[in-house]
């Protein structure tokens, strides 16, 4: 178990050198640029779902190499499996990165596909796979992942039991960034499971003494003198367990251990006094905590073997009255548990925005005794089912804002079919009339085109004239019907004028033939443009009223399965979330009940051991009497 505490603390420390590098790499795609918006802000939901689209709507181009992604699909899909990673998908992760794996890509690709994929199977606890998938590695390895890689490999390696081989890369990695302390923590533990307790008891102490400011490196120093203490405490050597046990901080997490096993090495060198000292800081903190608890019995039994056996009783009788407390909240807090409201605790959204949410649960009204569960809460399993409820309760708030936005969605296309089924008659009256006034024009537009035409081989220009001359022309015709019978000197005169007129006309019309037909296209081109500018105005109504009728027609049934799938995904969820969290609430239960037993013991010893204290207190008051 602790080998594999350790292996998790180095993949921690992997996913986010990989997520530095990510975040360094300018996206060229926008959408993968929104993935990893979403991914840094831990909404792996809204990361997995966007990017799988994008590569969804990429694979389905006709060329996939005219879009963006295509110079960061791998990358894409190394992300995408490490998102499903992260939402803990493991086997939808497994199968997109294998899927990169066994692809015709570079080798430092694969490498780094083969990586991961072995990270997945130990997260998975699949030790063998991992050691089967990391042994595909060969060749470059990719700079952004060689550290990561080795520290995985030799985790790989400890948990198969190939410590030798771990060993060999751990002792390369103890001063590799990021990972001071860690290697030398896990050298140690590899080389006491190797048999060399004393090498690795030397490796454990140098990550005992390890400098830095880092909270995780802080938490390791701790651990390495911790694991020394209890180890040398085991070995019969309280001695020098106890110089281990004082390094530990009085402020971390494992202080209270720390302070409980210090006093006990003093105990078995038979140093009570000095035994006291530890204890009493010890059992002024949290009474819910084991180690306090026990404290609590340890200090009177101190004070005891020191004689002084009325300080002993007192103190007894403080912890009587202590875990008669806590029995008691710890069976209010059974209660609470049973009537739904530690579930309702827990998914509080406010209590998630603060890093010390567990703690905090203790100060909301009717929960139950939080701190008693700390250690359960602290637990892997426990975390991994409460975060799967996180994740079903996160889902089930998405579901029902969805089941809301498909009603908004029938209420506006219903507002907007009673919209346009009230205007769209009249603008189809309007269409009517405007296209038969355009295939009008249209074939007035062709008929003038095929008579120049015609003219270019037949010349034909009295179809140039101008309206001006067209109306010279009629008058002359008229003042020659009137002058056709007139004999006289004056009307012969007018018919002389009135040929002569007629001949300048048709002169001018025959000689200027080739210009006028000239010009005549020049225009016949310019109405062109107005022609195009009338069936754009054509098109655009047909679109518009396409769009306007496609607004609102053909979504009752896509909507009507979507409301389906929405209910029974909603329904599947309400079903999940009920049977995982009962399972928390046993779990909860379990642990509170074990607690309560061991309380239970303790409040027997105290009471016998404050029994014997008064008796021996009695005893020795009634003899320094009889002295006296």
């Amino acid at each position: 178990m602790i080998r594999f505490y350790i292996c998790l603390l180095g993949l921690c420390f992997s996913y986010f050198s990989f997520a530095e590098d990510a975040s360094k790499s300018a996206a060229k795609d926008l959408y993968l640029g929104e993935a990893f918006y979403y991914a840094f802000q831990g909404e792996y939901v809204d990361a997995i779902t966007r990017l799988d689209t994008e590569l969804g709507q990429f694979y389905r181009l006709d060329d996939p190499n005219l879009d963006p992604l295509h110079f960061q699909v791998n990358f894409a899909n190394f992300s995408v499996g490490d998102f499903e990673l992260s939402y803990r998908m493991h086997l939808r992760a497994g199968r997109a990165i294998k899927s990169v794996l066994e692809g015709n890509v570079e080798q430092s690709i694969r490498n780094e596909a083969a990586y991961r994929l072995a990270r997945i199977y130990v997260q998975k606890d699949d030790p063998r796979s991992a050691l089967s998938t990391i042994g595909k590695i060969t060749g470059k390895i990719p700079e952004k992942v060689r550290d990561d890689e080795l520290f995985l490999r030799a985790q790989i390696y400890m948990l198969t039991g190939k410590f030798e081989d771990a060993i060999q890369i751990l002792q390369g990695l103890q001063s590799a960034k990021g990972y001071e302390g860690f290697a030398t923590y896990n050298l140690g533990i590899a080389l006491i499971q190797n048999g060399q307790e004393l090498k690795g008891y030397e490796q454990l102490d140098k990550a005992g003494l390890i400098n830095g400011d880092d909270e995780g490196v802080l938490a390791i120093r701790d651990k390495a003198n911790m694991m020394l203490g209890n180890r040398l405490i085991a070995a019969g050597q309280p001695a020098l367990a106890k110089q281990y046990l004082d390094r530990i901080r009085l402020t971390g997490p494992f202080s209270n251990k720390a302070l409980l096993g210090s006093g006990w090495t003093d105990v078995a060198l038979e140093k009570y006094d000095r035994a006291l000292v530890p204890w009493l800081i010890l059992i002024k903190r949290n009474p819910t905590d084991k180690a306090v608890q026990e404290g609590l019995l340890g200090a009177p039994y101190a004070y005891a073997k020191l004689g002084l056996y009325g300080r002993a009783a007192l103190l007894y009788g403080s912890a009587l009255e202590k875990f008669g407390t806590g029995l008691a909240k710890l069976d209010a807090s059974i209660k609470s548990i049973r009537e739904g409201k530690f579930l309702q605790a827990l998914v509080r959204d406010e209590l998630k925005q603060d890093k010390n949410w567990v703690v905090k649960l203790r100060e909301l009204p009717e929960s139950p005794e939080t701190y008693y569960l700390l250690e359960l809460m602290a637990s892997n399993d426990f975390q991994e089912s409460l975060q799967n409820y996180f994740d079903l309760d996160d889902l089930r708030k998405r579901l029902e804002a969805w089941d809301e936005s498909i009603d908004a969605y029938v209420d506006i296309i219903r507002i907007r079919a009673k919209y346009y089924e009230a205007i769209l008659p009249g603008l189809d009256k309007q269409f009517r009339e405007m296209d038969s006034q355009m295939r009008l024009r249209l074939e007035q537009r062709q008929a003038l085109d095929d008579k120049l035409k015609l003219m270019l081989v037949s010349p034909r220009p009295e179809f140039l004239q101008t309206a001006e001359e067209r109306g010279l022309r009629d008058k002359l015709r008229q003042q020659e019907e009137k002058y056709k019978n007139d004999t006289s000197p004056s009307g012969i005169e007018a018919r002389r004028r009135i040929k002569r007129l007629q001949g300048v006309m048709a002169w001018q019309i025959k000689t200027t033939y080739d210009k006028r037909l000239t010009d005549a296209y020049k225009h016949l081109h310019q109405l062109d443009a107005d022609v195009e500018k009338l069936r754009n105005i054509y098109r655009s109504f047909v679109r518009s009223r396409q769009a306007a009728t496609q607004s609102y027609k053909g979504y009752d049934d896509q909507l009507r399965q979507l409301k389906n799938r929405v209910r029974d995904a909603k329904e599947k969820i309400t079903t999940l979330m009920a049977r995982q969290g009962h399972m928390l609430d046993v779990m909860a239960i379990n642990e509170l009940d074990q607690r309560r037993i061991r309380l239970e013991e303790f409040q027997v010893q105290a009471r016998f051991a404050l029994s014997e204290s008064y008796d021996r207190a009695s005893k020795k008051q009634l003899e320094e009497s009889e002295a006296k």
